[in-house]
């Protein structure tokens, strides 16, 4: 028996289904507070692209090009489910696959913004000292 994928009891088309208001109780407190207070204009831009990409993917049936926004603050809601945003890390723009594991936290949370450091070998001008590297 295939498992039915839900957020917090609810399929993706009960939630879809559900009201603002609704929604917001389901969602996590923080994410309630930022939806309570209001979007920023940016924000919103954002939210009315998707909804216009959704729309046209549903006529056409492929996703068109991928969405990208500097909007590290979004949450993610249920009617983004199933699209690809490109969310911008400082650097680059990184792909992020939405999906209902993914719904009720921020966009920035899946573009991490540092990388791991990797020191090289010491370089030209290096002191005696600073020419010893360990084996391992």
């Amino acid at each position: 028996m295939p498992t039915v994928q839900a957020y917090r009891g609810r399929t993706l088309e009960e939630l879809n289904s559900l009201s603002m208001n609704e929604l917001m109780r389901l969602l996590p407190a923080r994410i309630r507070r930022s939806l309570r207070r209001g979007l920023h204009p940016e924000t919103r831009k954002l939210l009315e692209k998707i909804r216009r990409v959704k729309a046209e993917m549903a006529q056409t049936g492929v996703q068109p090009k991928r969405i990208r926004t500097h909007r590290r603050d979004m949450p993610i809601l249920p009617e983004m489910v199933g699209l690809t945003i490109e969310v911008h890390n400082g650097k680059d723009f990184i792909p992020v696959e939405i999906t209902l594991d993914k719904v009720g936290h921020y966009l920035g949370e899946f573009a991490i913004t540092n990388k791991r450091v990797v020191h090289g070998k010491p370089g030209v001008g290096a002191s005696k000292a600073s020419t010893y590297v360990p084996l391992k």
